[in-house]
C-alpha cells in the first residue's frame, strides 16, 4: 500500500494559528449519528461527467487503497497530530469516470443531507482520500464511517462524514456548513473559519 506523508506534517510548527493540541478525537456533528449498513451503501458519481457511475461497498473497497499520515484541524480550535488513514485516494475517481473539462468544483455528498464543496485542485491533492480506517481501526459511525472524506490541508469540516457520492460542478456552491456561515474554502493556516467566499 502506497504511503503518503501530508505536507503539513513537515512544517516546523504544525499547529495553525488559534489552534490547541489534543490527543483525543472529539466527536462533533449536527443532528444524529447516521448508522449505515455497508450492504445498503452506494457511492454515486454524477454531475459533469461523461457517464454517471455507481459502486456498492464491495466494489468501492476493491479499488486501490493508500495510507496517509496527516494532522487534522477542527474549526472549533482543536488539532490532532499524527493520524494514519487508510482508504481510497480521491485521484482514483479519475479512473472511474471522465470528468468534463468545464468541471471546476466538486460537491461531496453524505447521508442526512450533509455536503461540502471543494475546488478540484484541493480535492485531487495526493493526501486526500475516502478513509475506511483511522489508526488501524475501521472508522466508526460517530466519526463518519463507513466512508469518510479526509482533506488534511483544510479545516476538518471539509472532511465530510458518511460519504455517499460526488457531484462535479462548473460553479462553486456552498455545502451544508458553508450555508450556515462557514468559509467557502477553509484553510486553517490563514484562519478561513467563517464568512469568506
Amino acid at each position: 500500500m502506497k504511503r503518503i506523508i501530508s505536507s503539513d506534517t513537515l512544517r516546523t510548527n504544525r499547529v495553525p494559528p488559534g489552534q490547541h493540541l489534543t490527543d483525543k478525537w472529539p466527536v462533533l456533528h449536527h443532528g444524529k449519528v447516521h448508522t449505515i449498513q455497508t450492504e445498503n451503501w452506494t457511492f454515486k458519481i454524477k454531475g459533469l461527467v461523461e457517464k454517471e457511475r455507481s459502486l456498492d461497498f464491495e466494489e468501492f473497497t476493491a479499488l486501490p487503497q493508500i495510507e496517509v499520515f496527516s494532522d487534522i484541524h477542527c474549526v472549533t480550535t482543536w488539532s490532532r497530530l499524527n493520524n494514519t488513514w487508510e482508504g481510497v485516494s480521491s485521484t482514483v475517481i479519475k479512473d472511474l469516470v471522465t470528468i468534463k473539462k468545464e468541471a471546476k468544483y466538486v460537491m461531496v455528498e453524505g447521508a442526512g443531507g450533509f455536503t461540502t464543496n471543494l475546488p478540484l485542485d484541493d480535492f485531487f491533492q495526493e493526501d486526500v482520500l475516502f478513509a475506511l480506517k483511522h489508526d488501524g481501526q475501521a472508522i466508526t459511525a460517530e466519526h463518519g464511517g463507513p466512508v469518510r472524506l479526509v482533506v488534511p490541508r483544510l479545516y476538518f469540516w471539509k472532511s465530510a462524514k458518511w460519504v455517499t457520492g460526488l457531484k462535479f460542478m462548473a460553479e462553486n456552491a456552498p455545502g451544508f456548513w458553508e450555508q450556515g456561515g462557514y468559509h467557502m474554502h477553509g484553510d486553517p493556516w490563514i484562519e478561513e473559519r467563517y464568512g469568506g467566499r
